[in-house]
C-alpha cells in the first residue's frame, strides 16, 4: 500500500466512524444491548467494512463485474497461441492478461486456472466474471451474464462475445475467483445488517471494531 492510499484509506474509514458513530448515539441502551456483538465473525466483519467503505468512495477490490469490463477491452484481439498481450491471446492467455490487469496472479494454462477460486455448482448459478472450463479441460471462457461468454476461440478468430453454446454437460468446471458488485446503494445498509442492525441503527461496538481497524493502519498494518 502506498502512502496515498494509506492515506485515502484513513479518510475513508474516518468518514466511516462518523457515520457509524451518529445513529448510535441516538438509540437507547437497551437497543445497543440486544444486538450484542460476541457473535459476530470475522467474515461477517468484513463484508461490512468492505461495504461501508464502498458507501464513502472507496474502491474496494475488483469484481466479477470488473473482469468482464475488462476482457472487453480485447474484443477482436486475434488469436494466437500461447500469446497473453494485446497483439495475440489464446483462451487461457486472455484469462491470465484480464485478471492480471486488475492485480491478480492466476495460472497460464486452463489446467491451473480450472482450480482457482471457488467451484460453482451449475450453469445456472453463474455470474459474470465467473469461468467456465469446457471441451474436456482445453477451453476456458469467461460468462458475461446474461447467457453471454467471452473467448478467445481458435486460430483465425479474434476475441469474442458470443452466446453460451455450452450445457452443463458440457462443462468441466465453472469458478468464481472474485464475488459479485453489491447493488448500488445498498452495501452499507446489507453489510451492516449482518452484524445485528442496519446503517441507520449501527451500535458504537461496531464503531469501536472500525477505530481497531483504523488504529492498525496507522501503526503499519493494512487493510
Amino acid at each position: 500500500m502506498t502512502v496515498t492510499d494509506a492515506i485515502g484509506r484513513i479518510a475513508q474509514i474516518q468518514a466511516t466512524l462518523v457515520q457509524l458513530e451518529s445513529p448510535a448515539k441516538s438509540t437507547t441502551s437497551s437497543s445497543a444491548g440486544t444486538s450484542g456483538t460476541s457473535g459476530t465473525s470475522a467474515t461477517d466483519f468484513a463484508a461490512a467494512l468492505s461495504g461501508a467503505l464502498g458507501a464513502t468512495g472507496g474502491t474496494g477490490s475488483p469484481t466479477g463485474a470488473d473482469v468482464v469490463a475488462d476482457a472487453k477491452k480485447y474484443l477482436g484481439v486475434p488469436y494466437v497461441f500461447g500469446g497473453t498481450s494485446a497483439s495475440g491471446l489464446d483462451c487461457s492467455g486472455l484469462v491470465q492478461r484480464v485478471f492480471k490487469d486488475l492485480g491478480i496472479d492466476v495460472p497460464r494454462l486452463v489446467s491451473g486456472q480450472s482450480t482457482v477460486g471457488t467451484e460453482v455448482p451449475s450453469l445456472a448459478q453463474a455470474q459474470p466474471g465467473d469461468l467456465i472450463v469446457t471441451n474436456g479441460g482445453e477451453h476456458i471462457v469467461i460468462y458475461a451474464g446474461d447467457g453471454k461468454v467471452i473467448h478467445a476461440p481458435s486460430e483465425g478468430r479474434t476475441v469474442s462475445l458470443v452466446n453460451n453454446w455450452m450445457s452443463d454437460s458440457d462443462i468441466v468446471t465453472i469458478r468464481r475467483v472474485l464475488p459479485q458488485a453489491a447493488p448500488a446503494g445498498t452495501a452499507s445498509a446489507s453489510g451492516l445488517s449482518g452484524l445485528g442492525g442496519s446503517a441507520s441503527s449501527a451500535s458504537s461496538a461496531q464503531a469501536d471494531m472500525m477505530r481497531s481497524l483504523f488504529a492498525s493502519l496507522v501503526q503499519g498494518g493494512s487493510l
